[in-house]
């Protein structure tokens, strides 16, 4: 085996330990060998973890193949492809996506979107649009209360304000 081969190996992911500091990988190298604990260097601020199949690349420093670390793991099974040049995006194998289109537009597509702050969501925008595309015109629900289906006690005709929305809550 030549010192450059000793160094580079392309490989699949047969397992992924994501509960340290760095994540480690178990890896199918070329030639059947198989590396286990390989550190896997992720570029700051992002992580993922791979599922088995995964395609990744392997560096051992100075040809030690004793101790390896792996610098990217990709999976085409999985990668969007339809990007235009310049859009970024991220995804996952249940194709979610999130996706710096041109244009200055962020689209994000998803079934649910969970949305978990500590302390206050805020937008700073002139506008804010919902649509519903699937069963109705869409709606916003605050408190429980539907924006679409509450009532009001108290209506008048004119100027005046509607008392706060009927609870649907016995």
């Amino acid at each position: 085996m030549t010192m450059l081969t000793r160094m580079i190996a392309r490989g699949t992911v047969a397992l992924a330990t994501a509960g340290s500091m760095l994540q480690t990988l178990q890896m199918r190298l070329t030639a059947g060998e198989v590396k286990d604990g390989l550190e896997h260097f992720e570029p700051y601020g992002f992580t993922s973890n791979p599922q088995p199949g995964a395609e990744g690349l392997a560096l051992f420093l100075g040809g030690d193949r004793s101790h390896g670390v792996v610098v990217c793991v990709s999976d085409r099974r999985f990668r969007l492809k339809e990007l235009k040049p310049g859009e970024v995006a991220m995804y996952t194998d249940e194709g979610d996506t999130f996706v710096f289109k041109r244009g200055r537009v962020v689209e994000l597509e998803t079934m649910t979107l969970k949305v978990k702050a500590g302390t206050a969501v805020e937008f700073d925008t002139p506008l804010i649009k919902t649509t519903g595309r699937i069963e109705s015109d869409g709606d916003q629900v605050a408190a429980g209360i539907s924006q679409v289906e509450h009532v009001h006690d108290g209506v008048t005709v004119g100027d005046g304000q509607t008392q706060k929305p009927v609870s649907d809550a016995p």
